[in-house]
């Protein structure tokens, strides 16, 4: 089984470590990208929030979100949030995972069976 699958992220976040954990139990090959240590790419996110929508991909339950001034919470749209996700990709919801070019967000034991059991 030759999938390519990466998982994006940051390394100390729990939902991540669980992911990773996941996908080593159940002997997956995957690439891992922090992008603490090899940042994020603005083309690349413009495809995501394309995708998934920017609402999807913002966390606004973390405390990099809490940090926001309320003015740049009231007024979020794409362009502001795409700005936010590239100055502090820590914001942006985890694990991020790309299985054969399709997206997947957030991490649980039955979405991960669900996408890896084809």
């Amino acid at each position: 089984m030759s999938n390519s699958v990466t998982v994006y992220g940051i390394s100390n976040c729990d939902t991540i470590k669980k992911a990773k954990s996941w996908l080593d139990k159940e002997g997956i090959e995957y690439s891992f990208h922090d992008y603490r240590k090899q940042g994020l790419n603005i083309d690349q996110l413009n495809a995501w929030v394309d995708e998934l929508g920017w609402g999807s991909l913002l966390n606004k339950r973390g405390t990099t979100w809490r940090k926001l001034s309320d003015e740049a919470k009231d007024n979020v749209d794409r362009a502001s949030a795409i700005e936010i996700m590239m100055e502090s990709p820590s914001i942006i919801k985890r694990p991020l995972l790309i299985k054969d070019s399709q997206l997947f967000l957030g991490f649980s034991d039955s979405i991960y069976q669900d996408i890896f059991e084809s």
